[in-house]
């Protein structure tokens, strides 16, 4: 077994919160391993680090891990425009460059907040929505996710928060927000990764945002709905929620540069280069499935008065 031990005020939250038990943990990693070899349609990474992932994000249920993981997987399949700029791509550089999409290292690992929800800060208005896709941003999400779920112990074990700051957002990003979009993001995010979703603080609000809020607000869990937070330009009432030590300057905190945090992410992809490349033979065949097949229409299918969303 090679998982790598963490902290233990890591540990210790892991046992309490996610149910992990040290004893068991390398029958459970087995139990996953026999489940993925015997499954004709799937073929999912085996690493221990990557499955020990799914396994505390799922409070170490067997049967929710391995829908989840069948689900990551499916994704892959079902919702290929959501995986299509890959970290090769010179897109995939240019939006890196633009800071649309960071997760926030703490620069400070000695601090108390090194072991709070891990940060992850979202700038649509960063990007030209002439030039780039929401598609192509979140493409590069699921890059820098995978590299997360492989050495973060801290972003699994306590979970997420998301800083989406509107500021600079267009009518023309809005009007790529489709109810198909909006639904993949829900199921390939919040459904299928192994994140616990703390919170959600909106910074710097457009006009027209309730549109977009309502209907995202209608597509997430009770639960989730309950951590949204609308802070529009009041960063004083965010920092109750999120430490400044995590926070980039330019949003009032310690945490470094939006340039060094997106340096940090260019040289750590670099980094995991042949991994990543090798990551791409993963996925599924759904021709392979026993059963139902997974397709798009039944895994994103758009239901109820969702349907009848209309962007004024």
């Amino acid at each position: 077994m090679t998982v790598r031990p963490v902290p233990p005020i890591l540990a210790e939250k892991a046992k309490n919160e996610l149910n992990e038990d040290p004893n068991r943990l390398k029958n459970d990693l087995q139990s996953l391993k026999d489940w993925i070899a015997k499954q004709p349609h799937l073929r999912a990474r085996t690493d221990d680090q990557w499955l020990l992932a799914f396994l505390r994000g799922c409070k170490f249920s067997l049967e929710r891990t391995k829908e989840k993981i069948d689900l990551y997987y499916s994704c892959r399949s079902a919702a290929p425009d959501f995986y299509r700029i890959k970290h090769t791509d010179p897109k995939f550089n240019e939006i890196l460059e633009l800071g649309v999409f960071l997760v926030l290292p703490n620069f400070k690992l000695d601090a108390a907040s090194s072991y709070t929800p891990q940060v992850i800060l979202i700038r649509p208005g960063a990007y030209d929505p002439d030039k780039y896709s929401i598609t192509e941003t979140v493409s590069l999400s699921h890059v820098i996710e995978k590299i997360v779920m492989m050495e973060n112990d801290n972003a699994i074990i306590t979970g997420t928060q998301i800083i989406l700051d509107l500021d600079g957002a267009t009518i023309g990003h809005l009007m790529q927000m489709t109810p198909s979009v909006i639904k993949k993001m829900v199921v390939t995010t919040q459904d299928a990764l192994p994140f616990r979703e703390k919170g959600t603080h909106y910074l710097n609000t457009p006009a027209g945002f309730e549109t977009f809020f309502n209907a995202f607000k209608a597509l997430i869990s009770k639960k989730n709905q309950s951590r949204l937070h609308v802070h529009n330009k009041n960063y004083e009432e965010m920092y109750k929620y999120i430490p400044k030590d995590v926070l980039p300057a330019e949003y009032g905190g310690n945490g470094g540069t939006i340039k060094e945090i997106i340096d940090y992410w260019k040289k750590k992809v670099q980094e995991y280069s042949s991994w990543l490349e090798e990551d791409e033979n993963y996925g599924t065949d759904e021709s392979m499935r026993p059963g139902k097949p997974k397709t798009a229409e039944n895994m994103f299918g758009i239901e109820g008065s969702f349907r009848q969303l209309q962007v004024d």
